[in-house]
């Protein structure tokens, strides 16, 4: 089985727990290139910038991977770095039977963010199955600001910026995977929210901010009720909540959670968003 990244091993987006457990499989060897363990010139001065410990953990594990000898096991996992597919191949019997990859290296956007760049080398490698699996990619929003090639919302540190000015927008922000593409986890959210909240609290101090006639909770409501959107206030939050914990001691849980809108909806006594009649 072959696991393909299209950038290296500071990029890898899986946690170090998971990789641990790769190692530990009881059916397979983890097999990784010694030159794709190894960290190019530009991820290894973010690295060393960024002074991440769970990260450069993650790279040593990746390191010590590719330094293992095989363990004899029945299987072995394939993991490679820097390489994109770029065709598949057939058998002749209209059956995937290999699969031919282009090597890459790691070039620094104009953002800032490190991206894959297709070299002129490549090589087949066999395949009977093959799944895609690329992450997600932004959706842009009407009158947003939006970056069609990376899928992001134009932004600097969490401020959406102007298509033509490239200054700010007064009032709109950016957080997540919108804002720097699809990539970390729940601990890369955390500093990556606190940098466009710190904007917003500059730019409220600042007076940056949108002036609305009517700043009232119920202003906000009613142009909701106006434009026919559905939507759930805080005491209905409260109310879902109550119903999750409760079903959840019921089937000795620490909650059940509503599956769907629609759920959630009957939870509340509602149809489609409206009160039930």
């Amino acid at each position: 089985m072959y696991l393909l990244g299209r950038r290296g091993p500071a990029q890898a987006a899986f946690t170090n727990p998971e990789l641990k457990e790769l190692g530990e499989l009881a059916d397979a060897d983890v097999d990784i290139p010694h030159s794709e363990a190894e960290l190019d010139p530009l991820s290894r001065e973010e690295l060393e910038a960024s002074g991440d410990r769970m990260l450069a953990r993650k790279v040593e594990m990746i390191r010590e991977y590719a330094s293992r000898p095989p363990g004899g096991k029945p299987r072995r996992l394939h993991l490679r770095f820097l390489v994109s597919p770029v065709e598949l191949q057939d058998t002749g019997q209209g059956r995937v039977g290999g699969l031919r990859l282009v090597h890459n290296v790691l070039v620094r956007t104009a953002s800032g963010a490190l991206s894959a760049e297709a070299t002129g080398e490549s090589e087949t490698i066999p395949a009977g199955l093959v799944f895609r699996s690329v992450g997600y990619r932004g959706v842009s929003l009407a009158g947003v600001p939006f970056n069609e090639r990376w899928g992001v919302i134009a932004n600097a540190g969490g401020r959406v910026l102007d298509a033509e000015s490239e200054l700010p927008v007064v009032g709109e922000y950016a957080a997540g995977w919108i804002k720097r593409g699809p990539s970390g986890v729940i601990g890369t959210n955390k500093p990556d929210a606190l940098e466009t909240v710190t904007a917003m609290l500059e730019d409220a101090r600042a007076g940056l901010t949108w002036q609305p006639s009517s700043a009232s909770p119920e202003a906000v409501t009613s142009v909701f009720a106006d434009r026919c959107v559905d939507f759930t206030t805080f005491q209905d939050w409260c109310a879902i909540d109550a119903l999750e914990l409760a079903e959840g001691e019921r089937c000795g849980r620490p909650r059940v959670k509503c599956g769907s809108r629609d759920e959630m909806w009957r939870a509340l006594g509602r149809v489609d968003g409206r009160a039930a009649r």
